[in-house]
């Protein structure tokens, strides 16, 4: 099963704040239907706990534990920013919404971190001109 598809993918966010930036990619995973709007209320309180920033211009917010029962499907949502921006004093180019059934986020964590882990991969996806590009790059599914 597909967890990211093309219309969870945006090139251009118009976010400029760090909130607003969960929010942008939130709407992406309410609007595809895998969550319900509750779930980015509870990627809010995760972030107000501990930050998702990972390293390499990536954040990658979620919700937290006690809202397993708003996430409908396994997606994930991303957005690339064309100015960054600051992520509790870290610099963020991308930020990618994960909504997991079950445990199945766990390996879609690790997928995303291993993509980001390399610097000539962030400047491929920095470079992409297509949401497929950026789709083709990540090759991120559920089993």
């Amino acid at each position: 099963m597909n967890i990211l598809t093309t219309d969870t993918i945006c090139l251009h966010g118009t976010a400029t704040t760090r909130e607003e930036a969960i929010a942008e990619v939130g709407a992406l995973l309410v609007s595809s239907g895998a969550v319900t709007n509750e779930y980015v209320s509870a990627m809010f309180a995760r972030e107000s706990s501990v930050s998702t920033y990972m390293g390499n211009l990536l954040a990658i917010p979620h919700g937290t534990n006690e809202s397993k029962d708003d996430v409908i499907r396994s997606a994930i949502s991303v957005v690339r920013y064309d100015d960054e921006i600051d992520w509790g004093g870290n610099a963020v180019r991308f930020v990618i919404g994960i909504a997991g059934k079950g445990d199945s986020h766990l390996e879609v964590l690790g997928a995303i971190a291993t993509v980001f882990s390399d610097m000539s991969t962030v400047t491929e996806l920095l470079e992409a001109t297509s949401v497929d590009q950026v789709l083709t790059r990540l090759e991120l599914n559920a089993s």
